[in-house]
């Protein structure tokens, strides 16, 4: 934790002036409150699509009145390069949490998500060229992995994507790459997320994410299903350690970095059978077993990240497991079920 810790004083003591798009989602709004709490001015860009301006009221009820009063909202589509560009303006470090962020719905609605995925990270690129802004890190995905199975994932090997999901945060890395070689700013840093958890993780909607789903159905007194026979694995990384690598890639000194692509996630593989145990005993739930459906189509069945490289170029070091993440993230949910029932 030493270098985060440096970058973190650092920040303190020279405040700047931050955009975050899809700051009112779950990732966007855990980095809104980060900085905010480090004394930075914050941007947020969102359309509230699948973002909530319940987690600003959240945020602002964790920080300072004297750090909310530097919270700016914009609403509006990254999709819009006009609204981009006056998002953009002042702004010296860009955090891109934007996107469509479904596999089954890509599949459903491929337009909608390369319109998102890729049209809108070109015209934050662009925006953020053009204003001047010194960096820009952006949300890729593991998707981008596809039928490499190879284990454990490293960044310059990968497959063909599975979905247009995939596929749209590869054109990405793309893009990245030849902004890098084109322009000389502003550096551009990518991060290929894992699966992600925490509190504020949506867990409505039929393409929700796993864990926020099943502690909310096993809250709630239902079934959980999982899509497979349960031997498939993920590797689950909480939400403090993904507002880690943002500061650390977006602060970095090490050109080796911009125009490159790291893997954010702990290194370890769980089963969902066995992340179901752990949610399941942390509710003191042993008479429930999950229901098993067929596999989701486009799904990837094996993933584990290796971050040799996150840690040897940004000094990233991730702090929180995934039993310690659970235990957090149920007693969230918990909390605001009982808020929902009071």
């Amino acid at each position: 934790m030493r270098v985060y810790t440096e970058t973190t004083e650092a920040l303190t003591a020279r405040p700047e002036k931050w955009l975050v798009t899809g700051g009112a989602g779950f990732i966007g709004s855990h980095l809104v409150e980060a900085l905010l709490k480090l004394g930075q001015a914050v941007v947020v860009l969102d359309d509230l699509s699948t973002g909530f301006m319940r987690n600003f009221e959240e945020v602002r009820a964790r920080v300072a009145p004297e750090q909310w009063a530097r919270f700016e909202f914009i609403e509006g589509s990254v999709c819009d390069l006009a609204v981009c560009r006056r998002a953009a303006a002042g702004v010296r470090r860009v955090l891109h949490q934007a996107g469509f962020i479904s596999v089954p719905l890509s599949i459903e609605n491929p337009l909608a998500c390369n319109a998102t995925n890729v049209d809108g990270f070109l015209n934050i690129l662009t925006a953020a060229r053009d204003a001047g802004v010194s960096r820009v890190v952006y949300a890729s995905s593991s998707a981008v992995y596809g039928d490499d199975e190879g284990l454990p994932k490293i960044e310059e090997r990968i497959g063909k994507p599975l979905s247009p999901y995939g596929t749209s945060k590869l054109i990405d890395e793309l893009y990245a790459d030849v902004f890098t070689k084109n322009y000389p700013a502003p550096g551009i840093v990518g991060l290929r997320y894992f699966n992600v958890f925490g509190p504020r993780q949506n867990p409505e909607g039929g393409y929700a994410a796993v864990i926020p789903k099943w502690i909310s159905a096993l809250v709630d007194g239902d079934s959980c299903v999982i899509n497979g026979d349960g031997t498939i694995t993920r590797d689950f990384c909480h939400i403090d350690n993904i507002v880690q690598a943002n500061i650390l890639a977006a602060t970095t000194g090490n050109p080796t970095a911009f125009g490159s692509v790291y893997n954010v996630a702990l290194g370890s593989r769980t089963t969902l059978t066995q992340l179901y145990m752990l949610i399941a005993s942390k509710l003191s739930i042993a008479d429930r077993p999950p229901v098993y459906l067929p596999q989701r189509p486009g799904d990837i069945l094996h993933s584990e990240a290796s971050i040799a490289r996150i840690q040897a170029d940004l000094g990233f070091e991730p702090t929180v497991t995934v039993d310690d993440g659970l235990t957090e993230t149920v007693r969230w949910y918990r909390e605001e079920t009982a808020k929902g029932r009071s």
